[in-house]
């Protein structure tokens, strides 16, 4: 689209003293004829384009223009292409690739070094730990459905360990504490629904394409599609686990017992990875409510103490 070109032509001009029409051509793939156009029409917008003749000559933007030459800083750009860089490394999306190609370019010779310097120094990395490949490989299909507006097919594992083939209309990834999120509209149940990545399997994205509902995950942010679902934990901690357990909760949840230890109150949404979780935790923690946990986490232990008694 022109309209896209002439804008990344400006910025281009904004953060450089000069560049050559031949190598404005080649970046968007364009004739140099087109270029000239291009000048003549960001000129008749009111921009000052000034043309430098000669083997270094090339295209600039007048000195005094009223317009700051430095759009974004330094830092600016340092940041928004380490935030793209850290979305590409999960979805891999050739668009993500022409836009970080883009930002790069506008980064100055002499800040190359820096670019480098600031990615060792600051990472984002959404990636749970222990995304299997086969999420990843997920992840592409539901966000090439969500772009294309298509159906998406997927069995789907409730949390009650029910399996159910599932057709449902792409809207929203999210990414949420420790895992990623589809919010859709939910064919098999007509109602909106947020899965849970981990839960889904055999996702196909279908020929079918659907008109996209006037909804918002917004309205669903708490992920707590079935209350009715949530479990009510009151966690005892000893002393010795303080650093683990601000490490993981939040200040609002957590109590300190003049005795040392540090009482938890939390709800957590009730599937396999709670039970999981509570058990990391080992000797240092002692469930106080709901019983019905408590009891659970007592068969786990003997189960366990069993195969190390054998």
């Amino acid at each position: 689209m022109r309209i896209d070109r002439l804008l990344a032509i400006i910025i281009l001009l904004l953060n450089r003293e000069k560049i050559k029409a031949c190598d404005l051509a080649g970046r968007f793939e364009v004739s140099i004829r087109t270029i000239y156009r291009d000048i003549d029409a960001i000129n008749l917008a009111g921009i000052p384009i000034i043309s430098y003749p000669g083997n270094n000559g090339g295209f600039g933007i007048m000195e005094n223009y009223k317009l700051e030459r430095q759009v974004l800083s330094m830092n600016d750009m340092l940041s928004i292409l380490n935030t793209l860089k850290s979305v590409h490394s999960t979805l891999t999306d050739s668009s993500l690739d022409t836009a970080i190609d883009k930002f790069t370019s506008l980064v100055p010779q002499e800040g190359l070094s820096k670019l480098h310097e600031y990615s060792e120094q600051f990472v984002i990395d959404i990636m749970p730990l222990g995304f299997h490949k086969r999420q990843r490989q997920f992840l592409k299909v539901i966000h090439s459905a969500i772009q294309e507006r298509k159906l998406l097919s997927f069995v789907y594992r409730s949390m009650k360990g029910e399996c159910l083939t599932r057709t449902a209309e792409p809207m929203t990834l999210l990414f949420k504490g420790y895992a990623w999120y589809l919010f859709a509209f939910c064919r098999t149940r007509q109602d909106y629904r947020i899965f849970r990545l981990s839960r889904m399997n055999d996702v196909v994205m279908l020929a079918q394409t659907f008109t996209r509902r006037n909804q918002s995950y917004k309205n669903y942010a708490d992920f707590d599609v079935d209350r009715s679902e949530l479990v009510h934990l009151t966690l005892k901690f000893r002393a010795r686990a303080r650093v683990k357990v601000e490490d993981f909760f939040f200040e609002d949840n957590i109590s300190l017992q003049p005795d040392g230890s540090i009482l938890v109150s939390v709800s957590w949404p009730y599937d396999e990875w709670v039970i999981a979780h509570l058990l990391s935790y080992g000797e240092d923690l002692e469930v106080v409510a709901p019983s019905y946990i408590r009891n659970l986490l007592l068969k786990k232990a003997k189960k366990i103490q069993k195969i190390y008694e054998t």
